[in-house]
């Protein structure tokens, strides 16, 4: 069923307008685009249900340019509420569900949010976060009522689920964190981000039945694309897991003989960790491409992938702001450790800090290009916007190097970044949490190595004067911790020290605290 030349006219002229998910309605309408514990949508229903949606919001006042909230698991609303903001001309911003009252209620406030849509589980988190906006936020519940907020499907019901006649192309603003702890909204200009309709990253192949697994919480930047947007714009239906487990995964692979699917290095980990006798169960013959970023992928774990799975393992280098190299297997098993070439000359450059390109083997600054008029700024934060660039180029602080055949080698992450189970946890922000506590004097939050996660967040603690470690005062700091931010931010492990590293500025010293800690020490431990 190869695409026409003027079918694919046609798909540019809807991608365009937000409207690729109709291209499909009309060509293979009854064949699944969303399957989940939840329920399944066809592209025909996703589709209509999308136009309902739109319509609704454009009944309730929002107009293009405002700004929509999901905090929601993965399910099939989560894709209509996507969809109906890109033909509606909305700014989405999906928000991690993981995170408190406090953390939603600054995001959904950052960013202008006009609706926050939320699942049943959330909504006590979503109705305490639209009350501490500054401006009046229509709270959606979806997948069940709960008080304060409207009914999802009273919402849709009664609305016309035919395609927009005058629909405009939306965007999407994700948030990510900078040094101070705060996230930051990643904004581009509207219609600047690029449609999902130009990043055929997989080769899906539209003659053949293929089907997508996504692993991921979909509010994270990488699920959302590579796992939602972009495999239903080429018309390849998606299988949604609610929760990563590797035994599951295998399963779904087998009973829905998933052609692709995209991962982090954590889960390659886990996959690896189950016994062989559990993996030949379950036949992943189906697999055809295994895509995998958001973290630094240890050399011998990718290895071992290839061995079981085969050739079919990529990887990319990205950010929230923007994409840089790709690698796949071949190439990767001949450069071992890259994260690949660039996707296009001159778009990935290595250099000082003042921007001045370094020669290959010279470790510097890893800067991307913002092209194809999707340059970014951080959402009313113009400082931290003019400090990122340099020039065309931006970058989020990783260090690198080319080497003289042109492929990158990361040979470091960003100064403060931790980075565990492919997931961004800035150590400022449990810095500051830290130092709320009566007995804590000084504080420095790092990652030290971790054979699961890649990394693991650690606390190092500086008492104030005349109180002793013990393991109770580090079961409780981490408790504190837990009382105020999402789990996941908050350190596994905490060690006392008699005086942090301080330079003469009053700058803490990071780099020597992650030197003390570059192999495992067990510290104190959660409980």
């Amino acid at each position: 069923m190869t695409t026409t030349s003027v079918e694919t006219q046609r798909r540019r002229e809807l991608a365009d307008k937000g409207m690729t998910i109709a291209f499909w309605a009309d060509r293979q309408g009854d064949r699944e685009a969303i399957i989940s514990p939840t329920g399944t949508r066809t592209f025909r229903e996703l589709n209509e249900n999308a136009n309902r949606l739109a319509r609704a919001l454009r009944r309730r006042g929002l107009r293009a340019g405002d700004a929509v909230a999901l905090l929601c698991d993965n399910r099939p609303e989560f894709a209509e509420v996507l969809f109906a903001c890109q033909r509606a001309g909305l700014r989405l911003t999906t928000v991690n569900w993981h995170l408190t009252v406090d953390e939603v209620a600054y995001m959904v406030d950052d960013c202008e949010a006009k609706a926050l849509f939320a699942d049943a589980p959330r909504g006590e988190v979503a109705v305490g976060a639209a009350a501490r906006a500054d401006a009046e936020v229509l709270v959606v519940a979806i997948g069940g009522g709960f008080e304060g907020a409207e009914s999802y499907d009273r919402m849709l019901a009664g609305e016309d689920g035919a395609d927009l006649e005058d629909a405009v192309l939306g965007t999407s603003m994700l948030y990510t964190s900078g040094t101070t702890g705060r996230p930051k909204g990643v904004s581009r200009p509207q219609g600047g981000t690029p449609s999902s309709f130009n990043l055929n990253i997989y080769g899906y192949d539209e003659d053949a039945d293929d089907r997508h697994l996504c692993t991921g919480p979909l509010y994270h930047a990488a699920p959302l694309l590579f796992s939602l947007a972009v495999p239903l714009a080429f018309g390849v239906g998606v299988v949604l897991m609610e929760r990563w487990d590797a035994e599951d995964a295998l399963r779904l692979i087998d009973a829905h003989r998933i052609t692709h699917t995209h991962m982090v290095p954590t889960m390659f980990h886990r996959l690896l960790s189950i016994s062989e006798e559990t993996r030949r169960r379950y036949d992943v013959s189906s697999l055809r491409y295994v895509l995998h970023g958001a973290a630094p992928c240890p050399v011998v774990t990718k290895q071992r992938l290839i061995e079981w799975l085969g050739p079919i393992v990529s990887e990319y280098y990205a950010a929230t702001e923007g994409l840089g190299s790709f690698v796949d297997s071949a190439t990767w098993l001949a450069h071992p450790g890259t994260v690949g070439k660039p996707l296009a000359e001159g778009l990935v450059m290595v250099a000082d800090d003042r921007g001045t390109p370094l020669p290959p083997g010279e470790t510097g600054l890893v800067f991307l290009k913002a092209v194809d008029g999707a340059a970014f700024e951080y959402y009313k934060d113009p400082a931290k916007t003019a400090d990122t660039y340099v020039g065309e180029y931006f970058t989020l602080g990783d260090v690198g190097h080319f080497d003289e055949d042109g492929y990158l080698y990361l040979t470091d992450r960003s100064a403060n970044l931790i980075i565990s189970g492919g997931v961004n946890i800035y150590p400022a922000e449990v810095d500051a949490i830290l130092l709320e506590h009566p007995a804590v004097g000084d504080v420095g939050t790092i990652g030290v190595p971790d054979r699961e996660w890649g990394e693991a967040v650690k606390a190092v603690v500086e008492l104030q004067p005349g109180l002793q470690p013990s393991d109770e005062l580090a079961a409780e700091l981490i408790a504190h911790c837990r009382d105020r931010l999402a789990h996941y931010k908050c350190p596994r492990t905490v060690d006392f020290v008699d005086e942090l590293p301080r330079l003469d500025n009053g700058k803490l010293y990071r780099q020597v605290l992650r030197e003390r800690y570059a192999h495992p020490s067990p510290g104190r431990l959660l409980p």
